[in-house]
């Protein structure tokens, strides 16, 4: 399918004013090429499944016609948006509330590391929009399914449809699904289009929307996507370097991703003994934690976050202007959505792979599912080999102080163990 450009407006589409001016009070002047194609299906009742390339829009692709219908006959629980990931489901349910605000929307956020007691007075209070993560919505189903009112509910989204539908989400997904209506609208959203994401929609003939390229691993024209070659020994130098390039542009974000929670908590803390703000957000920070550390990315107090894969999916930072493999993923699907993060919504962008002798064969294997052989940014190799016993000093401190605080936190951990088992006895 080639790039078409909407020709559609909001009115055409079949949108009320109040929607459009939302949109107009947003910034969104006029849809996108998934808007234009997917709203209308959706408000004429079919199941939809779309992909696009990320930043184009897909969120309201699917917010704007649930709030549509919503307003014609209001009730609650009216739709349930599932996402693999937290921080994707508070900002979702964020474009809800902003889009929603003049009819008084109600959305609720059900994800794991927070409290449950304050998300089950939520869901008793029915709530329009629940935005959630399976395993945690699945966690008040099995315990308290049958008075959470979901028999009328209207809509089911899968946003990241495909990392959705992997293996290790099936028993929790399959647990929602049983206790909602058949006759839901299902509606799949995501930027790459698997055999199961097909296969899971209600319908037999649902609707597909497969948005600018037929290739299932697309990148968008506005990002500069390169790679520099350095020994592995010198990867962490690289990093550094290509970091401290942004610094004449305080505007401008960058996110490095990694493949462990280990690399990334060595890397922040190195960052940090070089005095280059940074944060980051993996599996091992607790919500509050991660939620912190999002909220100064987007401000701009801290300009560089360390991800792993968990940051990869949807999150919308506008002004993210460099992203940084520093490990290759192993998946090329979640190199579309890690680079994905830059150059969004027609803004330019620029994604550096940090390849050493060790990542060759994988580097080729994404080049293939991409479509396309990348150039070589040139990195001066003199500098780089200049900072190694600078930046290697810092690699060395910041993993002595990350054991050291791993064995603080053993022992207190052990300590607390031991006085729990044997309490001591008051005379």
């Amino acid at each position: 399918m080639g790039v078409c450009k909407p020709k559609s407006t909001f009115k055409s589409l079949g949108l009320s004013p109040w929607l459009i001016e939302a949109c107009r009070l947003m910034g969104i002047r006029c849809p996108t090429e998934i808007q234009e194609r997917c709203i209308p299906q959706i408000l004429s009742g079919s199941d939809v499944i779309g992909r696009a390339v990320t930043g184009s829009g897909k969120t309201a692709a699917f917010a704007l016609p649930i709030l549509e219908i919503l307003s014609r006959d209001p009730f609650g629980i009216f739709a349930i948006v599932l996402t693999p990931a937290r921080e994707l489901a508070i900002q979702i349910a964020e474009q809800f509330t902003a889009i929603g605000v003049s009819c008084h929307l109600k959305c609720s956020v059900i994800i794991g590391g927070m409290d449950q007691i304050p998300q089950t007075v939520a869901l008793n209070n029915r709530p329009h929009i629940i935005v959630a993560t399976p395993g945690r919505l699945a966690d008040h189903i099995r315990s308290n399914g049958r008075d959470l009112h979901l028999a009328h509910l209207k809509f089911l989204v899968l946003d990241e449809a495909d990392r959705l539908l992997e293996d290790h989400f099936a028993d929790d997904l399959s647990t929602i699904t049983d206790a909602l209506p058949s006759t839901r609208q299902t509606l799949l959203f995501s930027a790459t289009i698997t055999n199961q994401v097909r296969s899971f929609s209600s319908s037999k003939t649902p609707f597909v929307f497969e948005c600018a390229s037929q290739t299932e691993f697309t990148t968008c024209d506005n990002l500069t996507q390169q790679y520099v070659f350095f020994p592995q020994s010198l990867k962490h130098c690289v990093l550094v370097k290509l970091l401290q390039e942004t610094v004449d542009k305080p505007d401008h974000l960058s996110i490095v991703f990694v493949a462990t929670c280990k690399t990334a908590e060595i890397l922040c803390e190195m960052l940090t003994l070089l005095e280059i703000d940074c944060v980051g957000l993996h599996s091992n920070v607790s919500q509050r934690r991660r939620m912190a550390a999002l909220g100064k990315f987007r401000s701009g107090r801290a300009r560089i976050l360390i991800a792993t894969d968990v940051a990869s999916r949807g999150l919308d930072i506008p002004n993210v202007e460099l992203v940084v493999n520093y490990d290759l993923p192993r998946n090329p699907a979640d190199y579309v959505h890690r680079v994905g993060r830059t150059a969004r919504a027609g803004r330019s962008g620029r994604a550096t792979s940090i390849l050493t002798q060790y990542d060759l064969d994988l580097w080729q294997v994404i080049e293939k599912h991409i479509g396309l052989t990348l150039g070589e940014y040139a990195l001066d190799a003199d500098q780089v080999s200049a900072s190694f016993e600078r930046v290697n000093s810092r690699l060395r401190m910041a993993r002595l102080r990350l054991d050291e605080y791993a064995t603080k936190s053993g022992s207190a951990a052990a300590k607390k163990r031991t006085t729990k088992s044997n309490p001591v006895k008051l005379s």
